[in-house]
């Protein structure tokens, strides 16, 4: 059963590692640059373009992860680099939905034409920028870690 959870925790992690690391790369530095007025319809766009994608992906790769780790028969060499993988998951998913999801609610709320007057102070970019940062670096230490495991299944 290892051989078939695998395949999709890997295919699964690395789409996600994948979807954050461009956002990281190239996203987030692009809203970074733009004026207030232009960041709020391009935010607005990306983000309908990585949900419900990203969380498709990590989601899948918690439950194969979680899956394999507990699955009788699964070697032990094999059960900690899925089960480190699937902690690393569920924190890159906590992350999402405690800090980047209510910030992507909240620009997604705004008007481009008519900002708050203090959008200026509460410009949450910097902030999204971060936590995306840190939900990068566990999707991408998760990859790994399926990658790991997949190594030693062989």
């Amino acid at each position: 059963m290892t051989q078939i959870l695998l395949p999709f925790a890997l295919i699964g992690s690395g789409m996600a590692a994948g979807g954050l690391m461009i956002a990281s790369l190239g996203g987030a530095p692009l809203l970074l640059s733009l004026p207030a007025d232009r960041y709020v319809p391009v935010h607005q766009f990306l983000v309908t373009r990585f949900d419900p994608f990203m969380p498709l992906c990590m989601i899948t790769a918690l439950l194969t992860d979680a899956a394999t780790a507990v699955l009788p028969g699964t070697a032990t060499a094999v059960r900690v680099p899925v089960a480190v993988a699937a902690v690393l998951l569920l924190g890159a998913i906590v992350v999402s939905l405690v800090k980047n999801v209510p910030i992507n609610k909240w620009v997604g709320s705004l008007e481009p034409d008519t900002l708050p007057p203090d959008f200026e102070r509460i410009d949450p970019r910097v902030k999204w920028r971060n936590w995306n940062l840190v939900r990068t670096a566990l999707a991408v230490a998760a990859l790994l870690a399926n990658a790991a495991a997949a190594a030693l299944a062989l």
